[in-house]
């Protein structure tokens, strides 16, 4: 356990800041997904196929947001500052994966 909390505290803030910012570029990315839909839907340019494929990259992107704010929230809950991991902890953690994945 502590070599891989050590990994972790080598560049904590770095990490959170950089996992902060993949979020965020992901979420943007998304946005202009919605607007070229939202457009393609308005301007009747485009035909259904070209429409659910821009959908399924959304939906893509989507879930990989979750899984980079998964990974986040399992690192501050199971590593953390802390030197053990009680049962509660990961059953929270595993709780919060079930409800992602369903």
């Amino acid at each position: 356990m502590s070599i891989i909390k050590d990994f972790y505290e080598r560049d904590d803030g770095m990490a959170k800041e950089d996992a902060k910012k993949d979020i965020i570029n992901r979420l943007r990315t998304i946005k202009g997904h919605i607007a070229g839909i939202e457009k393609m839907i308005e301007e009747d340019t485009k035909t259904c196929d070209d429409i659910l494929l821009q959908i399924a990259a959304i939906r893509s992107s989507v879930h990989k947001v979750g899984l980079v704010i998964l990974e986040e929230h399992a690192k501050d809950c199971l590593i953390g500052d802390k030197e053990m991991v009680t049962r509660d902890e990961v059953d929270q953690v595993l709780k919060t994966i079930i409800k992602f994945v369903k």
